[in-house]
């Protein structure tokens, strides 16, 4: 594996989740496999779980780390081949990931779409970019389309909590009040493509997901027939696909509540966090037991180092 961009990326999905849950029983069997290595992690985009659980999985692994956060400390980069430099933007990103090429022996990428530009936004201009002119691997720490280290957490996750039958997982769509990216609701959905389960997408109209990102899915635009006897229930806001980057509706008739995690079959309740409380879902839901928000938080740690072992 030269980069990790995508799942698709990794050589073996299945070995990979095994290697992570091996790396959760022991997390420092390898603590000096990066001995006198340097992972970089550039963001150009907030993060709380993403920056530390990769830097904490750096660290079991022996590695160093150095951050910055582009978009507060860092000069702002060119992405243009051929621009006249004559505006705000001070450094060329042939030359950055050049320079934190000689600094760093990998590097993760935090950079958010825009919502303005689906072509740019899906071009995935920032990370292919430094793809293209770094000379070691780059690492999505989530991007435009994509956040697979997620992914990769949420399949532990759900391999930890299997149920004794072939499960039934819901993603649904909730409200929120600022338009999100699709990078969460892409990852999950090709990770579970992975996995022997009964899958749907449910969204209200307008809502759909990149259409070849959900072929052969089953989608519904009625939620509770969607959450009838479902075992896990992911939930997660996304702005419109269609109208892109567009907010259709904001009402809390598709928040997660007690009520509606009374359809599933004693379902589970997965967000990749951070949630707004009470707009997503209810106090209730968070607080119960078949919460399992914290748990993907943790294993965020493991998805992180069984990406990084391979990448050393």
């Amino acid at each position: 594996m030269n980069d990790f961009i995508t799942l698709s990326d990794l050589p073996d999905f299945k070995q990979t989740l095994d290697l992570a849950m091996d790396f959760k029983k022991n997390p420092y069997k390898l603590n000096s496999l990066g001995k006198g290595k340097t992972l970089g992690l550039l963001f150009f985009n907030p993060s709380l779980r993403t920056r530390l659980s990769t830097q904490k999985a750096a660290q079991n692994l022996g590695l160093s780390t150095m951050v910055m956060n582009f978009s507060q400390e860092s000069w702002a980069l060119e992405f243009e081949d051929g621009t006249k430099m004559s505006g705000l933007r001070s450094e060329h990103v042939r030359e950055a990931a050049a320079v934190v090429s000689q600094y760093c022996d990998m590097i993760a990428i935090r950079a958010f779409a825009s919502l303005s530009d689906k072509v740019k936004d899906e071009a995935e201009v920032v990370l292919r970019s430094f793809a293209k002119y770094a000379s070691v691997p780059i690492i999505n720490m989530e991007s435009s389309t994509a956040h697979p280290l997620q992914a990769l957490a949420d399949a532990i996750t759900l391999n930890e909590f299997k149920t004794s039958h072939k499960p039934k997982i819901v993603m649904t769509w909730a409200p929120h009040p600022k338009a999100l990216p699709h990078a969460v609701g892409n990852s999950f959905t090709r990770m579970v493509g992975n996995l022997d389960v009964d899958f749907i997408i449910a969204h209200p109209k307008g809502y759909a997901l990149n259409p070849e990102i959900t072929k052969g899915v089953k989608c519904l635009t009625n939620q509770d027939e969607a959450l009838d006897g479902a075992d896990f229930v992911y939930t997660k806001n996304w702005c419109s696909y269609e109208y892109y980057g567009q907010i259709l509706r904001t009402d809390d008739k598709w928040m997660i509540t007690s009520e509606k995690m009374e359809l599933t079959n004693n379902g589970k309740f997965m967000h990749c966090l951070p949630i707004r409380r009470n707009i997503v879902a209810t106090d209730s839901v968070l607080n119960s037991t078949n919460s399992l928000v914290i748990n993907q938080s943790e294993n965020r740690i493991y998805s992180a180092q069984a990406v990084l072992k391979q990448l050393l």
